[in-house]
Formats: C-alpha cells, sequence, structure tokens
C-alpha cells in the first residue's frame, strides 16, 4: 500500500514543473493553450478542462448503478458527504447535474463513485445508468458541500435516507470504517421493497461486522406488524427504531416528502438544530391556481418557447434544444443566472414574482410568469 503522505509529497514537485512547462508553451499555443493539445493525447492531462474516465460500472438495483471514476490531474480530496457536478455529453449537448460521492475520502487508489438512481423523466439519470461505458469521459466539477460529520467532536449519528439519498450516508459509513471510529450508530433507511434498496447487501455487511452500527430498513411498498404502514418517517416509527434520536445528530437525504415530515416533526420538538438536511432538489412553494405560462423569448439564441408556470425555465431552454450555463439545478450555486429583459417570472422556492426589468433571475429556479425575454 503507497503511503499517502509519501504520494503528496511527490506529487506537488511534479504538478509545479508542469504549471511552468504549460505557462512556456502556451506562447506558442495561442488561441488554443498547450492543455487542448494535451487533452487530444488524453483527457485526465488536460489543465483547462477537468475530466474523469469510467473505470469500472454496477447495477446496484435495476434502476440504479454505481460509476467510478478517474479523475484527472487538477482534481482535489473531499469529505464524506460532498457532491460533484458531473457534465455528461448526450446528442451533442453538454448537460450538468450535481451526485453525492458515495465513496470514502480514504481509498487509496485515488477512484472515487457517484451512485446514479434513474428517475422518472429524467434524461440525464437514465443516460448514465443505462447507456455510459467503461472509458468514457465525463466532465466533472470539484468537491463541494457542507453535508458531513464534524471533525472537531465525537457525535452518535442517526442516519435517515430513502432512496438515493443512501450514497452521503454511504460515503460517511464507510470513512467512519476505514478511520476505524465507527461509532454508536443507527441508520433509518426507506425503499418501496427490499431488492429496490441501494447498497442493501453492503449495509447488512456492516451491521454483521460492525455491532455498533443498527440497521433499520423500512419497505414501504411491504405490510405487516414490523413493516411501513403509514407512508414515510412518522413519529412513532422514530420513537420505535430510534428511542435515543434527541441525543443524536441526525442527518437526513432523500426526496421532498420525506425532508418536509422530518422538518415539521423536529421543529415540533425544538430539535431542529440537530437535523442535518441534504436536498435532492430546491424546496418549492405552492403555485397558485390561477398562476399562467407563456411564451419565454431567449434573445441571444433567437428561440421562442411556450412554458407553463411550474416548469423550471432551464428546463424549457433544454427542451428547445439549448445548453444553457447551469450546475447545481437547485438555486444554489447560481451558474445559471441571466438577465430578465422584459416580462414577468416567478421564483418557485418562494412564489414571488419578478418583473423588474434588469433583475438577475436563476432560470432553475424561476418559471414563466406571463411572456417573458431572457438574455440567453
Amino acid at each position: 500500500m503507497t503511503d499517502p503522505k509519501k504520494s503528496n509529497n511527490t506529487a506537488k514537485p511534479k504538478r509545479s514543473f508542469l504549471a511552468r512547462f504549460s505557462a512556456f508553451t502556451d506562447k506558442f499555443a495561442y488561441p488554443l493553450r498547450t492543455s487542448h493539445y494535451v487533452e487530444l493525447l488524453n483527457p485526465l492531462w488536460a489543465g483547462h478542462a477537468l475530466r474523469a474516465k469510467v473505470v469500472k460500472v454496477w447495477d446496484e438495483t435495476k434502476d440504479s448503478r454505481t460509476l467510478t471514476l478517474k479523475p484527472g490531474f487538477n482534481w482535489r480530496g473531499y469529505r464524506a458527504g460532498q457532491h460533484v457536478r458531473i457534465g455528461v455529453p448526450l446528442n451533442g449537448v453538454q448537460y450538468t447535474r450535481t451526485y453525492t460521492i458515495s465513496s470514502p475520502p480514504e481509498r487509496n487508489d485515488g477512484l472515487f463513485t457517484i451512485t446514479v438512481k434513474a428517475i422518472a423523466d429524467g434524461r440525464i439519470s437514465h443516460h448514465l445508468v443505462r447507456d455510459v461505458k467503461v472509458g468514457s469521459f465525463l466532465a466533472i466539477g470539484l468537491p463541494q458541500g457542507d453535508f458531513y460529520l464534524p471533525d472537531s467532536r465525537p457525535v452518535k449519528p442517526l442516519f435517515i435516507t430513502a432512496g438515493s439519498g443512501i450514497t452521503p450516508a454511504m460515503s460517511m459509513l464507510e470513512s467512519m470504517l476505514a478511520k476505524d471510529r465507527m461509532r454508536d450508530t443507527v441508520h433509518i433507511h426507506y425503499a418501496p421493497h427490499e431488492f429496490d434498496a441501494i447498497f442493501n447487501k453492503r449495509l447488512k455487511q456492516i451491521e454483521i461486522e460492525q455491532p455498533a452500527y443498527n440497521l433499520n430498513q423500512v419497505f414501504t411498498h411491504e405490510y405487516g406488524e414490523h413493516k411501513q404502514t403509514k407512508g414515510y418517517f412518522h413519529a412513532e416509527q422514530l420513537e420505535r427504531l430510534c428511542p435515543d434520536w434527541r441525543e443524536r445528530e441526525t442527518y437526513a437525504c432523500g426526496p421532498q416528502p420525506l425532508i418536509e415530515a422530518m422538518e415539521k416533526h423536529f421543529t415540533q420538538e425544538g430539535m431542529l438544530r440537530h437535523l442535518h438536511i441534504e436536498r435532492f432538489s430546491a424546496q418549492l412553494a405552492e403555485i397558485p391556481k390561477e398562476a399562467v405560462g407563456g411564451t419565454v423569448s431567449f434573445l441571444k439564441s433567437g428561440i421562442d418557447a411556450i412554458a407553463d408556470a411550474s416548469t423550471a425555465l432551464l428546463r424549457v431552454a433544454e427542451d428547445a434544444g439549448m445548453n444553457p450555463p447551469h450546475g447545481c439545478r437547485m438555486g444554489i450555486c447560481h451558474s445559471c443566472s441571466t438577465t430578465l429583459l422584459s416580462g414577468c417570472v416567478r421564483d418557485l422556492r418562494t412564489g414571488k414574482l419578478i418583473n423588474d426589468i434588469g433583475s438577475k433571475i436563476q432560470t432553475c429556479v424561476c418559471a414563466a410568469a406571463g411572456n417573458c425575454e431572457l438574455d440567453l
């Protein structure tokens, strides 16, 4: 096994030399950069763009897959629970989606994994689960996010996850195991059936090998005395599966109904500050019944599209064949921001109407509220 300290120390001079060499040769590569030509030999060597090579694919369930990725030179370390942007080329268009890293940062082969579940109407998730092959290259971003266990103090974690929301918890669990720091841990995981449970075999193995890990799987489409009978999360179930939940720090990730139910319960119990949440998507407000969409004019592109009152402008643009800038698709990173040139849009998170000409709007969380023109 390679000593990670030695690996880090030897990597720095190499990268420093490459940086100096590229700075010199860039003068002769203008208007491109040396990195653009190096990319033709191996995309992982490029310095102007960060890419990863798919080196392994593994089907977790009938509709979910783990991709093992080898990142390029500019990759950096991450913390268990963080996420990464993945750029996916599809039909000549580059799309970006955000996925949680499902592997622990302690693995010593320089690789990392993402685990993707194919969702309804999710063209990119379906492509990653069904079509991406070993040897493919994907554009990636650097790790981000603040959903991780603290280093400053030990905690007794309670993980509450559902569906592909298991991925950050899996990274944290594997990280605790790699560091031999598996603490008193309770895990409640929801899935429709046992065969739909991502990482099911691995979770059961950890439970057998680690007395400190207590796994409770709730299969929402199966019924019985000890099975789920009231939909997602509810107070009685929490008390039964984890009686000391008030003494723990809770880390939750899953679909919006689960998150909303947990936020409501933890608020009522005065425990909201002990609840840490990673969302799949932005929390949206209820759209008024009388709300209407309109024609969206993307002036720079010369494209007009009909939009309803609930579909994000980013999706409207993509459905019209455009590839506008975007990142998280949750209203966090502001990569999709553009200028409202005329008309009115609605912020789907708050329901607020925005009609001030020249306002910056985020296309991933705004919808048409009548006719509008955008600087895209």
